[in-house]
Parts: structure tokens; sequence; C-alpha cells
């Protein structure tokens, strides 16, 4: 009887962890008890068997300010990390998206055990800022596993195999949404104008970005008394919104993630930290309007290496300037209101602005298969041109 095979997932983020526990799934229904997991991750990849040695809220870092703050832990957690691959001794080493904290591990496995196979899930957006890394990444990994067609040629062409799978973002199943449940449980009439607030996941994102859309919904409603706000408590960082926002001086109805995708479907209108929330926001039909800051010194230092035009995913799959977006700078409450007020006063301009943000999903691989299921299916090919006894194969 084959032994089973052991996978060695590696995330260090809540949306990798997401995307971790959908890959473990899919393995799982492919093989069965034929696979084992170790690695690094969270709650949800927890869940699906792959037990961690330490919390990866820790790593979870933005802007090289931070990350070099963060070094000295960085580097012991990477350390840590090669120590387990090198116990389990994976066939395989499945290092998904967190670029900085991936490719450190990568390397280090690769120096340890040279004949693993190391596979990224996610490669760093190149297509935006230093092009470079894709040769780094094609140095370092045997297999890339990426999310958009327009993400493979950067890395194909220094020599690295890509496979696009597609984004789980653009299969969410948003049936079971109810926002007029919603609604009459926040005490929201039917047709009272509503504006989603969406300040981010990251703690960084939620001290940099909430003051500024308070300010900005504070001038919405000075002008629209009747105009209802909602703001979503992302889970990591819940604790800190809820106190944020019972400070603001208006009332704004707060609720988990759990009901995210009702309150998007409820809205007239979004004001969203950029991310791949901005994907689910324009699966729902929610017209946005975008938003982003972080260090100022790190985004001097990084705006010197960005060559993106845009940095909504969307936007850049239809090269145009769907969903309006203010970034560092241009994030101030006056401009934000301006944007926000179009979409709440124009309801023709919202409606058309909906409308093309959910074409443009289409040029992001919207109606393809489970991007689980083909993630899964490729980790397994890469084990069998490896020569490995592939369960069931």
């Amino acid at each position: 009887m084959t032994s089973p095979l052991t996978l060695m997932l590696v995330a260090a983020e809540a949306s990798g962890d997401a995307l971790g526990a959908g890959l473990a799934k899919a393995l799982k229904a492919r093989l069965g008890d034929r696979v084992r997991f170790v690695g690094v991750g969270g709650p949800r990849m927890a869940a699906e068997g792959v037990a961690s040695p330490f919390d990866i809220a820790e790593l979870s870092i933005l802007g090289w300010i931070e990350g070099l703050k963060a070094y000295g832990r960085v580097k012991r957690r990477v350390a840590e990390t090669a120590a387990l691959a090198a116990r389990e001794r994976p066939d395989a080493v499945v290092l998904i998206d967190s670029w900085g904290f991936t490719i450190r591990v990568a390397k280090a496995i690769r120096a340890a055990s040279p004949d693993t196979p190391l596979i990224k899930y996610v490669g760093p957006q190149v297509w935006a800022s230093r092009p470079g890394r894709a040769r780094t990444l094609a140095g370092a990994v045997d297999h890339l596993l990426a999310l958009y067609a327009f993400d493979a040629p950067w890395f194909e062409r220094e020599g690295l195999k890509t496979t696009v799978v597609g984004s789980q973002a653009l299969h969410l199943d948003l049936g079971d949404a109810d926002p007029a449940r919603l609604r009459a449980d926040l005490g929201i009439a039917p047709d009272a104008p509503l504006l989603l607030v969406l300040p981010g996941s990251r703690p960084s994102e939620i001290a940099r970005m909430t003051p500024v859309y308070e300010q900005a919904v504070a001038r919405l409603k000075a002008e629209r008394p009747g105009l209802q706000v909602v703001v979503v408590a992302a889970g990591p960082v819940a604790e800190d919104v809820r106190g944020r926002i019972a400070a603001w001086p208006f009332r704004a109805h707060l609720v988990g993630e759990e009901r995210k995708h009702a309150a998007m479907k409820a809205a007239d209108a979004a004001l969203a930290t950029s991310g791949t929330v901005s994907t689910e926001l324009a699966l729902a039909g929610a017209p946005m309007v975008v938003a982003y800051r972080i260090d100022p010194l790190s985004y001097a230092l990084m705006k010197r290496f960005v060559t993106a035009r845009h940095v909504t995913l969307f936007n850049i799959a239809a090269d145009d300037r769907i969903a309006p977006e203010f970034i560092q700078d241009e994030a101030t409450p006056d401009a934000l209101a301006r944007a926000v007020a179009r979409l709440l006063d124009d309801p023709a301009a919202a409606r058309a602005q909906a409308s093309r943000q959910t074409e443009a999903l289409s040029l992001m691989g919207r109606g393809g298969a489970d991007p689980s299921a083909l993630a899964a299916e490729a980790v397994l090919d890469v084990l069998r041109d490896r020569g490995a006894a592939v369960p069931g194969a």
C-alpha cells in the first residue's frame, strides 16, 4: 500500500490561510486519508488539519518600515518553519502568498533540502512594482500557481513553470446573502441610502484608514442626514474597529464578516480599503470608491518602484479606472466624500459603474473551474513530474 503523501503548506496572513484551507480541502477530497499535512497557517488551515507551530498574526506586516521593525521576529519564524520542514521531510512544500516571509522560507528550505519540490501559490505583483522579483522567484521555487492570466507571462519569461488556477474570490457564492434581512435587523428602511465602509483587515490599515473614513462620512452625513452607515469589522481586527467606531460622533452599524456579503448587496455605495474585498464588492454589484494609505516613508520608498497605473484588480484587468482610487496623499476626507457622493446622488452613474465592475470580472477569469481544485491537481502534477508515488495516480 502506498504511504500517504506529506505536504507542507505555509501561509502567513489571513488571505493565505483561506487559500491554504481551500487547497487542503481539495487535496483531501482528491486523496482522502492518503495525504497528511504539516506547516504554518491560521485557524482555517488548522480546521483542515494543518497544525501551525506559532500564531501567524504576528507576521501580518505591511510596508517596508514595519518590515524592518519586525525583521528579527520574521527571521526567527523563518528558521522555525525551515526546521519543521527538516523534521517532517515533506514530499512538497507549498508557499502561499506573503512574499517577504515565504521567499525567505523557500531559500532556507532549498539550502537544506535541494531536492524538495517548492511551489509558490500566488506570485508577487510584479506587474505593479519591482518586476525583478519574477527572476528572484524563478530562482527560488520550481512552480508557480498564479491567480490571474495576466500574471503568467511575467514569470514564464524567467523560466518559471506557471499554472493559472484562478482566484477563489471570483467563485464566492452570494446566494445566501440577504440584504433585505440585514436592513430589517439593523432597523434600516428598505429605501434608505446605505453606505458600506470596509476599513481593512490589518491593524495598520485600521489605524490609518478609520480616521479618514470618519471625516469623509461626517461630510456625507452633514449633507444627507438620512444616510445610513454600516461598517464591517474583519475578524482579526474586530475589537479594534468596534472601539474606534464607538467613538464616531454619528451612528454607524457594525457587522461581522459573517454578514459582510449581505451588507455588500444592501449597499448603495461602498468605501473600501484596497484589497481583495474590491473583487467581492464587484461580485455583489456594489459600486465603490477605493482608498489606501501606508507608512509615509514606506510609500516614499515604494513609489520609486511602482509601475502599475491602478491598484484595484478589476481596474488592472480592464486597464481602466472603473472604480475611483485614492492612494496615500490623495486619500483625503474631502476627495473621498466627493467620490462617494457621486455614487449616492447619481443612481444612473452608480449602476453604470457597478455594471462595468461586473464586466471586468470576466477579464479576471470569472466563470472558470474551482481554483482550489485546479491548485490541488497542479500540486499533484508537480509531484508526478518529479517521479513521486502519488496515491491513486
